[in-house]
Parts: structure tokens; sequence; C-alpha cells
């Protein structure tokens, strides 16, 4: 092969450099060699059978002889021939494209002495080797002589051609091409059956593909498990250590009772339950309307071991304050059908298991998007707002008792609680009458922010309370005393004097102008007071008017905050120095005691003595934190509750700015572009359609999804600093179960 390959190179890249003369001579002895070639290759075609023409061979002579005789003398007359010509021929298979080249490379090896015949296969070709289609041509090159036979092996075996032998009797061609389209015939049908068998054989594979990748990755899982597992003395018995939740003991215990009877062993599994000083991991048994909620705390950080889970609570906080902000009964119903569609349909949602990460979002939230539909509904109602328009559904009790020529006269005209004021509230919610007010943002902007501060305290009192069970339950009674109760009385004193004071205002003073100290000219700033109260100032007020709401309350606000300072250093130091008595006390303690045996019996403890002691001795030395470490844990602790207190409190006004951006947006989206679809005729009637068309989808867009999830993340912050903060520590680590489930979800998601 190496040889061909350099005579093909050599005879291809080598040229003679000669005269001209001499090149017009060779070209003559060109000329004349292919002359004598056409006359010999056609001298053979009329004496070759495989031309198509038999030999003119007379017919009587024929009748004479017999078919026999005839078939002799044909096969005499082809022998002459070649012998006559002494030409041969090669005949193979090459690649298409290799077919120029080929051509070419015959040509100069002979000098033009090569002719070569070449018909396509129209059929592409598949590659044994590779399983690729390769188009191919078949050729016949014709020669004279032995060494030009030679070459042209040399070339079809460099241009990697098949070469396949052919007789030069027509009978044995016959005969072969016989036996090959027998050949083909039986492949052809090997192949079929081949390809049917493997067919069968796939579909059935296709039809337990399915169990058998489940069974592989449970069996891989139960491997894996078990390799974590350590070989006892015997080396017959395996031994895992695993975390239980304790109501499911009976449950283990069960399923190892059943898996040593259904697997014949002769020694039972058992399960035993030790004792440990390691953190147990956190579990917390959840069910697909409480899973929302949970992943919403444990994203904040998993709860400790038996610590208070404030997801319980989350279940009705988070979508109120969610609606408090996103008050709208119109939203609020949009909402609520998008959580019910999720709720309803849960069960082919969850066989569909869609790849799109935004929908299992929301569909892993579906419950809490139903809740905070349901209450945005209630507050909607609340506000007296449903796409920014009220609802006189019970019926006002404001009357306008202004003649035609005041109308006319004023634009505006002023209504006196005292007589335009007549019957019952409103039964639920604003009255419809103030939504026609011009100071109507005034009188929202008042309501609503004092309701934000309202519900902000009572939750930030809320989350200190729920610190007093953890403190019982890890038995930490000194924290109850010296952090619990200061810093209550701190956040009451102040803050819930503040609230207070607003439910005092509301009650005291009216409209009614028979009692003017407590008229609405007189009502107080609740702020004001509270500003005054904590710079120990005095309240500046009318003649008319009185400086405080009650007798006495300066004297209470001072009292208030005097004790409210008094708190401080009880948290500041209380905890350090109950710290350092403790371990002086314990100190005393053990010198006191000494040892029972006075030094006198040296006994070595064993190595199971000593490891077992071990981890209680280092767990104590870990939990010992040196002194000036408390104090500055303390300072910092302290330092950071009493701002809280204040900053968490102004936090809580978000509900009150985010609920006035809503409501504004919500009017600014119907008076800009739905109220420009409100004409007259059929061109109105056309435009309010596609009018109508803008403004839903702008609605949904803007107000429903944009300032939901505005809504929804600003409640999230609440419930994480402003609530969580006060109890919750989130040290823990999540229980993770040996679940088939789970597993096999994971292993789809890998996929």
């Amino acid at each position: 092969m190496i040889y061909s390959l350099y005579f093909m190179l050599k005879n291809c890249f080598c040229f003679k450099i000669g005269s001209s003369r001499k090149n017009r001579r060779r070209n003559q002895r060109t000329q004349r060699k292919r002359s004598l070639f056409k006359i010999q290759l056609s001298r053979f075609r009329r004496a070759s059978p495989s031309s198509g023409e038999n030999p003119r061979i007379p017919s009587r002579t024929r009748e004479i002889n017999g078919p026999d005789t005839s078939q002799k003398l044909h096969e005499d007359a082809q022998t002459a021939g070649i012998a006559r010509g002494r030409l041969g021929f090669v005949a193979g298979v090459i690649n298409r494209e290799r077919i120029p080249a080929f051509e070419r490379m015959l040509w100069r090896i002979s000098r033009g002495n090569v002719f070569l015949k070449q018909a396509e296969i129209e059929e592409a070709l598949e590659d044994p080797s590779t399983g690729n289609l390769m188009n191919k041509t078949v050729f016949v090159a014709f020669y004279q002589g032995e060494q030009l036979k030679s070459r042209i092996n040399k070339v079809c075996t460099g241009f990697h051609a098949s070469i396949y032998s052919c007789p030069n009797i027509s009978q044995e061609r016959e005969e072969m091409l016989k036996n090959v389209r027998t050949q083909i015939e039986d492949v052809t049908l090997v192949l079929n059956q081949t390809k049917d068998h493997r067919q069968r054989v796939l579909v059935g594979v296709a039809k337990e593909l399915q169990n058998w990748t489940v069974m592989v990755r449970k069996m891989k899982a139960i491997y894996h498990t078990l390799n974590m597992f350590n070989m006892d003395v015997t080396k017959k018995c395996l031994i895992g250590e695993c975390w239980v939740p304790v109501t499911d003991i009976p449950v283990v215990q069960k399923a190892l009772a059943d898996g040593s009877s259904a697997g014949g062993s002769s020694i039972a599994s058992f399960l035993n339950v030790i004792e440990t000083n390691e953190n147990p991991p956190t579990f917390n048994r959840t069910n697909k309307f409480t899973r929302g909620f949970q992943n919403l705390i444990d994203s904040y950080g998993v709860a400790s071991y038996r610590e208070v889970n404030p997801a319980l609570y989350t279940i009705i906080t988070f979508p109120f304050l969610f609606a408090i902000m996103f008050g709208d009964a119109g939203h609020g119903i949009i909402l609520f059908l998008f959580g019910l569609y999720m709720v309803v349909d849960e069960k082919k949602h969850m066989a569909k298991k869609s790849n799109s990460e935004i929908w299992n979002i929301f569909f892993a939230g579906r419950y809490i998007v139903l809740l905070m539909g349901m209450f945005s509904i209630y507050t909607g109602f609340v506000y007296n707002d449903i796409f920014s328009k009220t609802m006189n559904i019970f019926g006002t009790s404001w009357t306008a008792n202004s003649t035609y020529l005041e109308v006319d006269a004023h634009q505006e005209i002023q209504l006196n609680p005292s007589y335009d004021y007549v019957g019952e509230p409103y039964f639920i919610g604003v009255d419809p009458a103030w939504m026609l007010a011009s100071n109507k943002i005034i009188f929202l902007n008042s309501f609503k922010m004092k309701l934000s501060i309202i519900f902000g305290v009572f939750h930030m009192i809320f989350g200190v309370c729920m610190s007093v069970v953890n403190y019982a339950h890890f038995r930490h009674m000194e924290d109850f005393f010296l952090l619990f109760i200061p810093q209550i009385i701190f956040l009451c004193l102040l803050f819930l004097w503040m609230v207070v004071m607003m439910f005092m205002k509301w009650i005291m003073y009216t409209a009614d102008m028979s009692e003017m100290a407590y008229g609405s000219s007189c009502a107080p700033s609740v702020l004001i007071y509270f500003i005054n109260m904590m710079l120990f100032s005095q309240n500046d007020h009318d003649p008319d008017c009185l400086e405080y709401m009650f007798e006495g309350q300066g004297t209470v606000q001072l009292i208030f905050v005097l004790v409210a300072l008094l708190c401080i250093p009880v948290m500041l130091l209380g905890k350090p120095f109950y710290v350092m008595s403790s371990r002086k006390s314990q100190k005393k303690a053990s010198g006191a005691n000494g040892d029972v045996n006075q030094g006198m019996e040296l006994q070595p403890e064993s190595a199971s003595d000593i490891a077992q002691s071990a981890p209680r001795h280092e767990e104590h030395e870990e939990h010992e934190e040196p002194i000036s470490e408390i104090f500055i844990h303390s300072a910092i602790h302290t330092i950071e509750y009493v701002l809280s207190t204040i900053s968490h409190t102004a936090s809580y006004l978000r509900l009150w700015a985010l609920s006035l951006a809503h409501a504004q947006l919500s009017e600014v989206l119907w008076t800009m572009v739905l109220q420009m679809g409100f004409m007259d005729g059929f061109v109105g009637s056309v435009a309010l359609f596609l009018i109508f068309a803008a403004w839903a989808a702008l609605t949904v867009a803007i107000l429903v999804m944009m300032e939901g999830l505005s809504a929804f993340l600003h409640t999230l912050r609440l419930h994480w600093v402003e609530f969580m903060s006060k109890f919750y520590k989130g040290e823990g680590y999540i229980f993770q179960p040996f679940s088939f489930k789970v597993i096999l979800q994971e292993e789809v998601e890998a996929d």
C-alpha cells in the first residue's frame, strides 16, 4: 500500500522537462497509441459476447452442430479475440467523490492507454464499519499487458477501491450473477427478520424501561445507604445509626419486622433508641396546604430542634398583611381565581411536571395565592374599593342639605357632620361618600397610616410573646425574667401607649359642638404627643382646647418613659451578672464537695467511659463562653432591640405607603385609559372594546402582577425582620429521611 501511494504521488507530481520538439513527438506517439487502442478495443467488442452481440456464425452451421457446438464456437471466438487483442479488464466499486482523481491517475500511469467505463449506483450504500451512507460508482478499466494491470491494481488499492473478480466467459458471469442475486436475497431476508426481531425486542424493552429505571434507581439508593452501615464483630449483621421521628418509631419497627419475614432471614432486624449528645435535625410535618408557608420560613432559616415554628401563625398574618397593601376587591378576585384554578386542577398540574421555573414557584405557593386573594377581597370591602371605584351596598349616611342655588354657586359643598350625617355608620368599611370628597386622600392617608401602626405594634408584641415558648421549653427561665419582661414592658409603655392614644382620640373627639374641648377642631396629633413624651416637653395648644386628652396624662407618660428607660440596663446587664453569679456558685459547690475517695484510690477509667464522657465535656466547654463575650453579646442585643423597636415600627408604615400607591395607580388607569372609551355611537363601542382590552392587560400586568409581587416581598420582609427576629434563631438543619419519592424526583430533575 505504501509503495502504491508512493507510486501514485510520484506520478502525480513528477513531470519531465524537455524541449518543445520532444513534447510534440511524444504527443504524436500518444495519438498513434490511442488510435491503435481504439482499433483493438473495437475488435475486442466484436469478438467478446459481453458486448451484447453474438459472433457472426452462419445459421446453417448452428443448425448442423446444435446449441452445444454454437456455444463452443462462441467461446473459441472470444478466446481468439482476447488473444488477438490481448486486452484485460479490472472491475470494482469506488467512492463517487474519488472518481475524478481516480480517472486522472489512471490516465497518467498508462499515458492514455486505459479505457475506463463507469456507472453510478443510484441507491446509497451503508458502510459496515461506520454505518454511514456512502454513494459509490461501479467502474471497469480495460488495459493491455500485465505490467499495466499491476499498476491499475496498485492505484485501486491506493484509492481504497473494492476490486471484484469477473470471469471472462459469459456463462461463468451469468452463473456468478445468479449466485450473487441469491446471496442478496438471502441476506435481505435475514436483515428483515433481524429488524423485525429487534423491533419486537425494543418495543418490549420500551414498555418495561420506566419500571426498570425506577428499580435500578431504588436499588442504587438502597446500596448507597447500606454502604454507610457498619459491620458488627461477627461480620454477619449491619448496624446503622439514623434519626427517626418519635411518632414514626412503631412504623419503622413494623417495617423492619415485615422485611425480615419477607426476606427469610434467620436473624430478625430490630430498632434500639440510643442517647446522643448530637443536635437532632428539625422535622416539621406538613401537608399540601401548609407546605408553602413552611417553605417561606425555611427560606429564612431552618428552626433549631424543638424551637417554636412561626409557620402556623404565618398562615393568617402573611396573607392579611399582604391584603392591607393590596386592598382592592377587584384585583383580589383576579388573584383568588388564579389560586383557585391551581388548587382545583392541582392533580392534573402535578402529573404534567412542567419545566417552567416561574410556574413551579406559583404552583408551589398556590394556597398562599388563594388566601392572599381572599384577604384582598376582604380589605377591598373595608377600603370600599373595587377597581378604584366605590360600592354603595348598604347606603351612605351622608345627606346633602344644600339648595340648588348653593350648588350652582359653589363647585364644592362642605358637609357638616353635625347635621349632614344622619343615621348609623356604614355597615363595613369606609363610607362611599368619602370617595367623592376632595379631601379623600387626606382622610385615607390618616386612616391607613394609623391602621398600619396599630397592626405593626400588635405584630411585634406577638413576636416578643412567642419567645416565652422557647424559654419555657429550653428551661431558660432567667431569660424570661431578664429579657422577656423588660422587652415587653419597653415595647408596651412606649409604642402600645401610642396605639392606645389613637383609639382614645377616635372615641373621645367627635363632631358634636356641644363641648368645644372635645370637638373635632381640638383633636390632638398623636404623633406630636409621642414626640413630646420622649423629649419631656410640653404641648402647644389653643386656649379653648385641653393640653392633654385627660387629666394626669403628662404624669402617666413621664412614668412610662422612666420605667422604659430603666428596662434598658436590665436587658444590658441582667444576663451577664446572672451568668457570673451562677458560675461562682458552681465553683464553690464543686470545691466544697471534693472527691469521694479524697484522692486515696485511683481507678483507671475504661475506654468506653472516656468515650462517653468526652462528648459531654466538649459540649460543656463549647457552651461555656468567656464572660467578656457575654457582655459584648448582651450589649449588641440590647442596642439592637431598643433601636429596632423604633425602626421596625416605622417599617410597618410600608403597609400604608403601598396601599396608597396601589389605589392611586388603579385610579390613574381608570381615568387615563378606560374612561377614554366612554363615548357615544358606533365608534365609541368599538373604541371601548379596544380600550377595555388595553386596560385589562395593564391591570393584570401592573396592578396584579407587579404590585402583587412588590406587596409579597414587603410582606415577607415584615415577617422575616420585624416579626421573626424577636424570637426565631433558625440555626437548625432540615431532616432528610430516606424516601424513594424524593430520590426519584431528584433523579428526574437532574436528567
